[in-house]
């Protein structure tokens, strides 16, 4: 089984579309493993964010980050890394596939709705960002 890392970003969590897109995430055969609540203040989000430290658009990703609450997740499943990014769809919603939770639910490229690691390393490094290992709970 792999796992990934997933966020429900500030406007998923403003706009009450936590239960549609958690229900969406079931539905794709995703074990929820690790599920809490989160405000991420500048410097957390900084730090999570850190490896777009010098891209344009960092800032502003902060900022929205620490805006609100956001709810991290740790899912489980074969090929979870891919089949997650496949399920959220591409970062601007108005280039994602029908029917991914991007295309569904987010406003813009940055008020996307949801964070989904990019690769199984990274995924590790994510988890254990916000999740120690007694935290997750796995099926018996």
């Amino acid at each position: 089984m792999e796992r990934t890392l997933a966020i429900l970003k500030p406007d998923c969590v403003s706009a009450n579309k936590m239960g549609r897109v958690l229900d969406r995430i079931e539905n794709a055969g995703f074990k929820i493993i690790g599920m809490k609540m989160v405000r991420l203040n500048a410097a957390t989000a900084g730090k999570f964010y850190e490896v777009h430290k010098e891209r344009p658009f960092y800032q502003d990703l902060v900022q929205f980050m620490s805006s609100d609450r956001c709810v991290a997740l740790v899912l489980e499943k074969d090929n979870a890394v891919a089949d997650f990014r496949k399920l959220i769809g591409a970062t601007d919603p108005a280039e994602a596939e029908p029917g991914t939770i991007r295309r569904e639910f987010a406003t813009s490229k940055q008020n996307n709705i949801v964070h989904g690691s990019d690769s199984p390393e990274n995924a590790r490094i994510e988890i254990g960002f916000f999740f120690s290992e007694r935290e997750l709970v796995e099926n018996a």
